[in-house]
């Protein structure tokens, strides 16, 4: 006799899923200007600060953000100063993500606030805001989940998933367990 395997309904996930924080229009805005200028390699580097403070970011002074770097809503971002974002990197920030001062986001780094509850019928959002302390690296391609603070002077290696906090300090690289 087989055991019955369950599984969620995407059919009824709740309407909404999140709290987006800002009007239709406003999102609707942000998503123009972002796909159409923000992340085009021609747009200069130096006015992605204040585009993102004129949509609700908190951005510090001496803040880099290369090309193609996508932020899901500027509103639920704060990064303090001196802070590099590399290339292809993503905020996935549908709950806030605070990056403190001196903090390096490598090429390709995805930082994601989302989640879903695999185990519940309708694959409910299981969202958790994201904390990256001071002096933090995120190297090339890594990735940080969803209720994960990254501690003062950690590394978060190329390829390695933080699923868990990381002490200040220390590092998580692709082979071990934070």
């Amino acid at each position: 006799m087989s055991e019955q395997v369950t599984y969620p309904r995407l059919a009824t996930f709740p309407p909404g899923g999140y709290d987006k924080g800002r009007s239709f229009l406003w999102q609707a805005a942000w998503m123009t200007f972002q796909n159409l200028v923000f992340i085009k390699w021609w747009f200069p580097r130096r006015f992605r600060p204040t585009v993102l403070r004129a949509f609700g970011a908190t951005i510090g002074t001496g803040i880099t953000f290369r090309h193609n770097v996508r932020v899901q809503w500027p509103w639920k971002l704060t990064i303090g100063d001196d802070t590099w974002i590399g290339e292809d990197s993503w905020l996935y920030n549908v709950e806030p993500i605070t990056i403190g001062h001196d903090v390096c986001l490598s090429q390709g780094a995805f930082v994601c606030t989302g989640s879903h509850d695999h185990n519940s019928s309708d694959f409910h959002c299981t969202n958790k805001p994201i904390v990256i302390q001071d002096g933090a690296w995120l190297c090339a391609q890594s990735l940080v989940l969803a209720g994960v603070t990254v501690g003062t002077g950690a590394v978060v290696g190329a390829r390695a998933i933080a699923f868990r906090d990381v002490a200040p300090g220390t590092s998580v690289r692709v082979g071990t367990v934070n």
